[in-house]
């Protein structure tokens, strides 16, 4: 039996039996394979790296999506434009941007650097995307997100970073020159949301990011949520906005928004959404002055 093993994180080692190899190619900018897992279902990886899982790709694109997409909209309710305008950087298996557009308002322009991703996920992960691909509400831009957000006329009220990990390609996604780029992309008082990583284990991406967006933005936080495929216990997703009130909004107020969608979810609601932004003290002492 073959085995893939993640060794991100130095001194710990995750394996995952391929059951059956779907694809594996050297694309322009990383090294990718597809494989089926008799646990987590059908696997991507990216240089190494787990990037997402049939099985557990609910919790990490629910939370992605979802609590920045409620509270902006709690918050523009009496909007004559009703419509809310989201900037994917990532996500080319499409899971972000299902979760996304489950919001009938929502337009959504994605950015994904690398088309095989998209390309490959439509074919071996079909169910990640759900068709989103093919929505007249998509604007799919193959292109580099950096620059993307640092050449925009375009004006977005959520950014999502959905990246890799800070090595190779995503690297410059977690820095404070790409940050500000963000910044400038978003509408007033807009949310940006970023993937941060594992901080038990990659602390640094924490620490780092919550300075740069000290910053930038009135209001910077983080949440969490735990994807058994992320070694190392809960992820971290970053949340910086100049509008402090929008992450407290009430469970009530998240509520009344699930239940006018009809939305049924597999991880969050609207206790998950006050309650993920309570940290552990390990968490909050990485956001220490």
């Amino acid at each position: 039996m073959e085995w893939f093993d993640e060794t991100l994180h130095g001194g710990i080692r995750q394996s995952l039996t391929m059951d059956r190899v779907l694809h594996r190619e050297q694309t322009d900018h990383q090294d990718l394979i597809i494989f089926e897992n008799s646990r987590f279902g059908r696997v991507l990886a990216l240089d190494g790296v787990i990037q997402t899982t049939e099985g557990d790709e609910h919790v990490y694109h629910e939370m992605l999506a979802h609590p920045a997409i409620f509270a902006r909209k709690t918050a523009i309710k009496a909007a004559t434009d009703p419509s809310i305008d989201v900037l994917i950087i990532g996500g080319g298996d499409g899971g972000c941007l299902r979760e996304v557009l489950r919001h009938r308002e929502a337009h959504a322009t994605m950015v994904e650097i690398d088309p095989g991703v998209v390309d490959l996920s439509k074919t071996y992960l079909p169910n990640h995307a759900a068709g989103a691909f093919d929505d007249p509400r998509t604007n799919l831009v193959i292109a580099d997100g950096a620059k993307f957000v640092e050449q925009t006329d375009q004006r977005f009220d959520v950014v999502i970073i959905d990246s890799t990990d800070p090595i190779g390609p995503g690297a410059v996604l977690f820095t404070q020159p790409f940050y500000a780029d963000c910044k400038r992309c978003l509408k007033d008082d807009g949310v940006l949301i970023t993937q941060n990583g594992v901080p038990a284990l990659q602390g640094d991406e924490v620490s780092t990011s919550y300075q740069h967006f000290r910053t930038l933005f009135r209001d910077s936080a983080f949440y969490v949520a735990p994807v058994p495929t992320y070694q190392g216990g809960f992820m971290a997703f970053g949340w910086a906005s100049d509008d402090a009130g929008l992450r407290r909004c009430s469970p009530a107020d998240i509520q009344a928004g699930i239940d006018a969608l009809g939305l049924t979810t597999r991880y969050f609601n609207a206790a998950i959404f006050a309650g993920a932004f309570a940290l552990p003290n390990f968490i909050r002492d990485l956001m220490a002055d």
